[in-house]
């Protein structure tokens, strides 16, 4: 599998993999439901089998970068965490409320957020999105991280 792959290759390069995944079209159907009914996502459930595969390794740390358009989707997003991706700790789920940010793209706030993360040494941080452009801003902005498209899930 592609993104099992991809992880082994970094574990032979670095010390400790820090992975940012966005929820809506990676882990969670944004398709089904509104924004405001987030409880109705339907999990993917092949992709979070492949994330809890790997949550145990002492040297992966899962993060959860997610933006909600306001503020209330930010507890109805850990809710749906809590039920379907336990295994990603709270402290490290990173959902951001645009409501609270002005209304700013989500694309700025996660490149603002993946900037102002400290960079450790031998340490590699890796950012999975469904959204072009993001991965491409992403991509541009930030020359130290490994940016993935939600597709390493699918083989």
């Amino acid at each position: 599998m592609f993104f099992r792959k991809t992880i082994e290759e970094l574990e032979s390069k670095y010390k400790k993999i820090r992975i940012f995944i966005d929820m809506d079209g990676v882990i969670a159907d944004y398709i089904v439901g509104e924004a405001s009914d987030y409880d109705k996502k339907r999990p993917l459930l092949s992709t979070i089998k492949q994330l809890e595969e790997i949550s145990n390794k002492p040297n992966i740390e899962l993060n959860i970068l997610s933006i909600s358009r306001m503020d209330e989707g930010v507890e109805q997003k850990n809710i749906w965490l809590d039920k379907y991706v336990p295994f990603i700790k709270k402290e490290n789920r990173y959902i951001i409320s645009r409501e609270s940010n002005n209304m700013e793209k989500s694309y700025k706030l996660k490149c603002d957020f993946i900037k102002n993360i400290t960079r450790e040494e031998s340490t590699i941080i890796v950012m999975i999105d469904d959204d072009c452009d993001i991965v491409h801003k992403l991509k541009d902005e930030n020359d130290d991280i490994v940016v993935l498209k939600d597709t390493v899930f699918v083989d």
